[in-house]
């Protein structure tokens, strides 16, 4: 993070010749006040000083003894470090932006948000919210009576909604013509249904917006969605692949399995659930209606921040007995008439041989960074931390492992130079891909069927050939690692065709009020 924010503030000065005092300042000037940390690092940048040395100096970066000097960019001249030595002791309280009291209310709570994964509002305690981020309906269908536990996107309707919208689709009342209940007319009989992920940070849709490192592009406008961002986690459910159902700024467009689930039948709406690196299933088995629940994790199993990354992958035997204890817990929980998708693990090779000798955002302005330099940077750097293990969407206590050095790098296995490791760690992705395809085939569970699909990353990236892109674009600019908006939608259109070809029974017919339940909403001025 310090290198990052330095790197910034030193390319802004270059950009607009002027004084680091002058680019701090500018910086400050784009970003919402309560993150306007970066005043404290101003005694400390110098143009002619690149940001490794200013972090290092500030012990926000450190080289433990026997380890590696950690650096993005080329190492400086050792007088160079030297003259920043007195500054050590000033800055060494610094090590967490968390200790700031402008951040330490904003730090709790998503503190609280990331423990628990449940949102931070939830007056009912229903595990659905009327407040976006936070873990709230963002990830999880908008609840539309906070105040009443029995109220909540995806439930059956309460006799049929006469009185009140029990469901939050918006669909509630009498129709004075007849006297039914517009719930009843419009939904009895359509296969109501909603779209559950059970998924990573891919699923989550992690995103770091490029403008805010591109200085050639910076302005205020750019770190508008700062605190948003924030307080999502920097993920962006809300434009992703299987639960997005706003239109996408953040590049590309929005289309996913629930906004056309919803077009399919208008009384899906809302019924949406993004659980994506862990959380609680909300789902009433009796109560609720039944939902097709997207399993994946797509590269979780053989990616991780172990220096012997082989030794610390998911085998076969183990994604076998998880996946399956998933699957019963899931039994236990879903209506009957649901539906399960098993999605492969992705080839992770695209990255390196799509981007290693690009320019990374930061890099851009100089030709100085590539993001071969950046995977080996992430790969260097360290954490010590307590690990911690836990079963997928399970409610189950995290399983504790020894203190130890965690790697940065999200996945040192496919983000490496070693081409020998990238394949390794490939062939452990197919083989647990092949898992989870003989588990859709001879697994049978009583509330639910079970399918597969490979991931179609190949089916993706030819797509986006045929529209004039390239397969770079696929990939999210700053982490070098995630699928990018347009790789998500793309997806979306290449899963929906399949379901239609294959499972057409998982998809639920189309209902034949949509047209009905629009005109009703335009003439009372709906939402």
């Amino acid at each position: 993070g310090c290198v990052l924010v330095v790197s910034v503030i030193e390319q802004l000065a270059q950009w607009h010749n002027s004084t680091v005092k002058a680019a701090v300042e500018r910086l400050c000037n784009y970003i919402p006040g309560k993150y306007q940390i970066i005043r404290h690092m101003l005694c400390c940048i110098d143009r002619e000083v690149n940001a490794d040395v200013v972090c290092h100096s500030l012990k926000l970066c450190k080289q433990d003894p026997g380890q590696p000097l950690c650096h993005l960019y080329r190492p400086p001249k050792a007088s160079i470090v030297f003259y920043f030595l007195p500054l050590q002791k000033i800055f060494t309280g610094f090590s967490s932006v968390c200790a700031f009291p402008l951040l330490a209310n904003l730090c709790e709570k998503i503190k609280y948000v990331i423990r628990n994964k449940l949102p931070f509002e939830d007056f009912d305690g229903d595990k659905f919210s009327t407040f976006p981020t936070l873990r709230g309906y963002h990830w999880r269908g908008r609840d539309c009576n906070d105040e009443n536990i029995t109220v909540y996107p995806g439930r059956r309707p309460d006799n049929w909604d006469v009185k009140s919208d029990s469901n939050c689709n918006g669909i509630w009342g009498v129709d004075p013509k007849d006297g039914i209940p517009y719930e009843e007319k419009f939904c009895k009989g359509a296969g109501s249904q909603g779209v559950v992920l059970l998924g990573d940070s891919a699923g989550a849709h992690f995103h770091i917006p490029p403008e805010w490192m591109t200085v050639t592009q910076m302005s205020a406008k750019s770190f508008a969605n700062l605190p948003m961002a924030f307080t999502d986690e920097l993920d962006w459910p809300q434009f992703s692949e299987i639960t997005g159902f706003l239109n996408s700024t953040i590049g590309g467009w929005t289309d996913s399995l629930y906004l056309r689930l919803r077009r399919r039948n208008r009384c899906n709406h809302r019924d949406l659930q993004n659980i994506s690196q862990n959380g609680i299933l909300a789902r009433n088995q009796l109560l609720d209606n039944p939902a097709i629940v997207i399993y994946a994790t797509i590269g979780n199993d053989v990616c991780n921040g172990n220096r012997d990354t082989l030794a610390h992958m998911t085998t076969p035997k183990e994604m076998l007995s998880n996946v399956v204890q998933a699957l019963r817990y899931l039994d236990s929980r879903l209506p009957n008439g649901s539906h399960v998708i098993l999605t492969g693990l992705v080839d992770g090779r695209f990255l390196w041989d799509n981007l290693h000798d690009r320019y990374h955002p930061l890099g851009q302005l100089n030709k100085d960074i590539t993001y071969s330099q950046l995977y080996s940077f992430l790969d260097c750097l360290q954490v010590r931390s307590l690990a911690v293990a836990y079963e997928p969407i399970l409610p189950l206590s995290p399983l504790l492992k020894p203190l130890s050095l965690c790697q940065v790098s999200p996945c040192s296995g496919w983000l490496t130079p070693n081409e020998t490791l990238r394949n390794l760690t490939s062939e452990r992705a197919l083989q647990l891909s092949n898992v989870l395809k003989e588990i859709a085939r001879s697994e049978k569970f009583a509330n639910f069927d079970i399918f597969y699909m490979d991931f179609p990353l190949r089916q993706t990236a030819e797509e986006w050939r045929k529209m004039g892109g390239e397969p770079w674009q696929l990939i999210e600019p700053v982490d070098g690692f995630h699928p990018s908006q347009i790789a998500a939608a793309l997806g979306t259109s290449i899963t929906w065709q399949k379901a239609l070809q294959e499972w057409p029974q998982v998809l639920g017919k189309e209902n034949p009020f949509n047209d009905q339940i629009e005109a009703i909403f335009k003439d009372q001025g709906g939402h």
